[in-house]
Parts: C-alpha cells; structure tokens; sequence
C-alpha cells in the first residue's frame, strides 16, 4: 500500500506532471544516457549537435529534447510534422535568428513525428542546420534510412531509443506513486502487485500508455472516494492488451521478418510464437496468409510443393470463415512448412534469370518452337523442326534447344538434396546423360 497526500487536480497530464527535470530522473534509455554513454559525454563536454531519436512510442523522445536543451541553456522551440510545414520552419528559423544576433542563445528545434514532412520540408532545414541557426532534433517512430532524406541523414546523428523493460516499468510506477508531484494522495492507496504487474504488460514497453492507463485508474479513485484497485475496477478500464504495432511501421515489418526467418530455420515453435503476437497486435489475418504462401515458394519450393497447397488452402479458409477457424488453419500452414524441407533453388533461379533477361535485348523465339497456327506461317517455316518430346523414348527429345539462338544456355535452378527435390535433381541428371548420348 502506497501513502498519498491530497489532490490538486492538476488539468496537466500527469505524464507531464511528472516529467523528468534532469537526465538522473530518466527511466530507461542507459545506452545512451549511462556513465560515457554518448548523449551523456555531449552534455558534460557542451558539444550539443543535431540529432534523431528513433524509437518506438512513449521511450522519452521529447523529455529527452527538452532536457538537453535546457543543459545547454538554449531556447526550446517545437513544432508537430504533422500539423507544420515550410511557413512554420521559416518562422522559427526567422525567430532563432533573430534570437542569436541579440543576446547570443541557440535554439534547439525539436521536431516531432519528423518523418512525416516531405522531401522539400525536410530539405528547407539543411541550410539553417548546416549555418548553426539551429540545432534540430527530430522524433521518428519510423526507420530513418527509409523516411529522411539522405541530405538531412548526412547532417545528424541517429540515436536508437529502445522501449522499457518490465523491470523500468515497475521502477517508473513506484517513482510515480511515491512522488508528491502527481497530485494523489494523503490517504492509503490498496495497489496489489498482481495488478501492477497486469498494468506494466498491458504498457508493452510504452512509458506514455502506463502513466496515461494509472492516471484512469487512479481518477477512478478519487471519482468514487475508493482508495483500493480492485481487479474488477482494473479490468472494465484497461479493457484490452496494448500492444506494440503499426501495420505501416517498423516494428510490424520486424515481426513479420521474425515470422519469416523462423520458418526459413525449421523451428516451428518459434514461428507459432510470432504469428500468435501478430494477431494479438490486430494484425490482419489474411496478410499474414498472403506471406505465407511467398515463405512456401521462397524457402520450401520443390523440396515439398505441398507446403504450396496448405498455404492456399489456409489462405482460402480465413477467407471463408475469418476467425477463429481461419487462424487455426494458418497456424497449421506456418508449423508445417516450418518443419518441411527447406530449398531456396527456385528462389534463387527465378532472381537469376531475372537479372540476366533485364541485361539483355528482347530475344527472337527460334523457329522450330514458334506456333504455326496459318498457313503462311507453315511457309515460313515456324514448328517445323520441332521434336514432340512424348513420341521420344522417356518423352523427352534429347539435346534439343531450347534457348533463343543468340543466348548461351545456362543452368539457372539447382536442386538441393532436400527433400522431393532429391528425385528432381536425379530425373535432370538422367536427362542430361541422354544429351550426351
């Protein structure tokens, strides 16, 4: 039970009530906060430049912007991507400007959401960045490589901020019910643990969402003058698990990559694992079923085309039914296909030729395999030549060319000793011998 003195019913958040006022206040963010840790060593040494802060929602992005302005005695100016564009760059710029000709103070121009200004927004920062006008700082939830320009890439530094650990979760909880600043208290608060570990794994790793979910609960309190959070209470307001996903972000694209690549390692249980967290997240069931049958065709192939046919057949079965019968279906997909043989040959032999027919001029089809559906084309020779492979021994015409005349035949698709494709690499070798014959 946690001591509380009486409130102020502040109308600030009170996530904002308690911002951090110094680095040693942050929770989290030690890699790059700790003793020598770089943002840490550019505060004591004054060495304040532009930066990006890249990371998931609620990691401290704009606390961190404003502490290290203020370490640096230098004005503060924000502005929302998106709501601003170039007029409002202008603006600040005009006012940072003006700022430094009299009395000398830089400013720190803080950007949230950065990527979403376009390439001429974000462009319009280069100068005033490059002159020192202003020192910008920029919150991404998104991957910098694929969201800024490369200009603006070249003229700052990037910074990964990671989500909480359980364990920083719980230390920001017990610092936030024991501080007098968040405005509850003078009277026993009845928290069990149980609860507060329900609340830490419903934040996810998000600061912002478990202040803002105890900030619910706790008004709940003083509405109904009950000083205990009961599990009922918890329950009707955090109604539903908070999770990690954006179905246009990073950390999906991560997911579905984990999913893909645990499949690709033949371990099934893995698999399971993130195709469950995917759907937990609210992802769509049927993206899932469509990269599915693309894992099948990449990474099985012909070393078990059957993997191909489950796929589909997962895929047509969430569309018929939706959920729950379709996820089952899919998750049978992903666990089977997980433990299929693995080849990779088709794969690989479709990127080849690819490659090779975008280097080269558009090919004459030989004659002898040209249709000749007229008359004149029977005169012209096209078919004529052509050897019907199943009036042939094995039904196969040996040493016949395939290839158009002025390409070299190549081998483009190398079975793996995996699987059915062990019986194929067989057949093509028996079929070879009979070219050579």
């Amino acid at each position: 039970m946690t001591p509380m003195k009486s409130p102020h019913f502040s109308q600030k958040p009170l996530a904002a009530r308690i911002r951090p006022q110094s680095l040693s206040d942050i929770v989290g963010q030690q890699h790059l906060l700790g003793e020598g840790k770089p943002i840490r060593l550019a505060i004591e040494k004054g060495l304040l430049h532009s930066m990006i802060f890249w990371g998931p929602p609620g990691t401290g992005k704009t606390t961190l912007a404003n502490l290290l302005a203020k370490r640096s005695g230098a004005h503060f100016e924000t502005l929302s991507a998106v709501l601003a564009g170039v007029k409002e760059i202008r603006a600040v710029v005009d006012a940072a400007k003006l700022r430094k000709e009299v009395s000398g103070q830089k400013t720190v121009l803080f950007v949230d959401e950065i990527h979403r200004f376009n390439k001429s927004q974000q462009d319009a920062f280069l100068p005033h960045v490059e002159e020192g006008i202003v020192t910008l700082i920029g919150a991404t939830t998104e991957n910098p490589s694929f969201e800024l320009n490369n200009a603006l890439l070249s003229r700052v530094r990037v910074y990964v901020l990671k989500s909480l650990s359980e364990e920083e979760l719980h230390q920001l909880l017990e610092k936030v019910l024991a501080d007098a600043e968040t405005g509850f208290g003078n009277f026993i608060l009845n928290f069990p643990e149980n609860l507060k570990n329900s609340l830490v794994l419903a934040s996810d790793g998000d600061a912002r969402l478990l202040l803002n979910m105890l900030e619910i609960l706790l008004d709940e309190c003083m509405d109904e003058n009950q000083f205990t959070i009961t599990e009922e209470k918890f329950n009707n307001l955090i109604q539903h698990k908070f999770r990690r996903f954006d179905k246009h972000g990073e950390y999906f694209h991560d997911q579905i990559s984990s999913l893909h690549k645990s499949v690709r390692g033949s371990d099934p249980d893995a698999a399971l694992y993130w195709f469950a967290s995917m759907l937990e997240a609210g992802c769509d069931p049927l993206y899932i079923a469509r990269r599915v049958v693309r894992m099948a065709s990449e990474d099985i192939g012909n070393a078990d085309p059957r993997a191909l046919t489950l796929a589909l057949n997962a895929w047509d079965v969430q569309e018929r039914l939706g959920s729950p019968e379709g996820e089952l279906t899919i998750a049978q997909a992903v666990i089977y296909m997980a433990c299929a043989a693995k080849s990779n040959a088709v794969y690989m032999a479709f990127n080849h030729v690819m490659d090779d027919v975008k280097k080269n001029p558009t090919p004459e089809v030989p004659l002898h395999l040209r249709n000749a559906p007229t008359r004149l084309m029977k005169q012209l020779d096209y078919g004529k030549t052509y050897r019907y492979a199943h009036d042939e021994p094995h039904a196969y015409a040996a040493d016949e060319k395939y290839f158009p005349e002025n390409v070299t035949p190549k081998k483009y698709y190398f079975p793996v000793d995996r699987g059915l494709e062990i019986k194929i690499s067989e057949k093509l070798k028996f079929l070879k011998s009979l070219d050579k014959k």
